[in-house]
């Protein structure tokens, strides 16, 4: 009965010290990844502009190449959205939409996941001669509760491995074409 006890007390002492330090752990996270690439910015900017030549370097699709991908009829650009829908954890179901594209410098999208929240993310050329540095980024709250950020601190890791997988297929893709 006493070991009962201690068991209990540990596990409640452990839930109570990480809703304390997960009380202080950021509300909102941001995940920034970049490489260089041997190509213009011009040769890039298309890859991110028009959400269909996403499928061809998204980090996502190797996780679950049976993702449903939609699209509405603006092809590139402000307003164009790609919505997808897959059974896969790492994947899910969600839309993003461009909400802003200046050409061959950036682009800016709001991306939905249903039940699992919102956030904002872009992608960033800079010319370096004649190669192109390329930045993708994301932003988004956590909520005001413990979990979702202790969850944070997993999340920006796993986002960060596939931003970095993503940015080296896009390289791959660009540089031999």
């Amino acid at each position: 009965m006493r070991l009962f006890k201690r068991i209990i007390g540990f596990t409640l002492v452990a839930i109570l010290a990480l809703a304390i330090v997960g009380m202080f752990l950021p509300r909102e996270i941001s995940v920034a990844r970049s490489i260089e690439i041997n190509a213009p910015a011009e040769k890039i900017f298309t890859h991110f502009n028009n959400l269909e030549k996403t499928i061809a370097w998204s980090p996502w699709l190797y996780h679950d190449p049976d993702t449903k991908n939609t699209f509405n009829d603006i092809p590139e650009g402000v307003g164009a959205v790609m919505e997808w829908s897959s059974d896969h954890k790492k994947v899910g179901s969600g839309r993003m939409e461009i909400t802003d594209s200046k050409l061959n410098e950036s682009i800016a999208v709001d991306l939905d996941f249903g039940d699992m929240g919102s956030a904002t993310a872009g992608w960033n050329l800079e010319p370096a001669g004649d190669k192109t540095n390329a930045t993708w980024s994301m932003t988004t709250d956590m909520g005001a509760g413990p979990v979702g950020r202790l969850f944070g601190v997993v999340m920006k890791k796993w986002i960060a491995t596939d931003y970095d997988l993503g940015l080296q297929n896009l390289k791959k893709l660009v540089e031999s074409s």
